[in-house]
């Protein structure tokens, strides 16, 4: 939902591509497709993460002229996808509340290398045993000086500064 909402909102601002990973299906294609967006599926069948072979032989289906942000969405997890270079200018870290507030300090390979990390499902926290400034401190244990954004695509609770922010690298 936070691409959806991310390609929605910056629909007319800063033309965008995207690249999604999974290891089976094209259903993140489907689900991006009508968001302002060109779209692209890797299906890395039974790897746990994309390469940059395979990105870069989609690059030209995607990057068409006047785009100015491609998105990169790694196979879902917070392992192995840390571990290879896409030849991307800057990682982005997501995290949900509902994954737990020690995330960071278990798996700190990608959240050591993102200089921005983003928490997401914000609206469920009052619904969950969640210490944000635990998080917190863990995120800038592993990475001091992080960029966080704590958001909601589902309320959209967050996403102006989100999509602020990504206009303004682009700028």
């Amino acid at each position: 939902l936070l691409l959806e909402r991310t390609l929605e909102g910056l629909r007319g601002r800063v033309r965008c591509a995207v690249l999604a990973g999974d290891q089976r299906t094209d259903n993140d294609a489907w689900r991006l497709q009508g968001k302002g967006a060109p779209v692209r599926q890797i299906e890395t069948l039974d790897a746990c993460h994309l390469d940059a072979a395979q990105v870069g032989r989609l690059l030209p289906e995607v990057c068409e002229a006047g785009v100015r942000l491609l998105f990169i969405e790694n196979v879902g997890n917070l392992v192995c996808p840390a571990a290879f270079d896409l030849g991307e200018s800057f990682k982005v870290a997501l995290l949900s509340t509902a994954e737990g507030e020690d995330k960071p300090v278990k798996y700190p390979s990608l959240f050591s290398d993102a200089p921005v990390a983003v928490l997401t499902k914000v609206d469920l926290v009052p619904h969950l045993e969640w210490d944000a400034a635990a998080c917190r401190a863990a995120l800038r244990r592993v990475r001091p000086g992080v960029f966080l954004f704590e958001l909601s695509a589902k309320t959209g609770q967050g996403m102006e500064a989100w999509l602020d922010y990504l206009a303004g690298r682009v700028s």
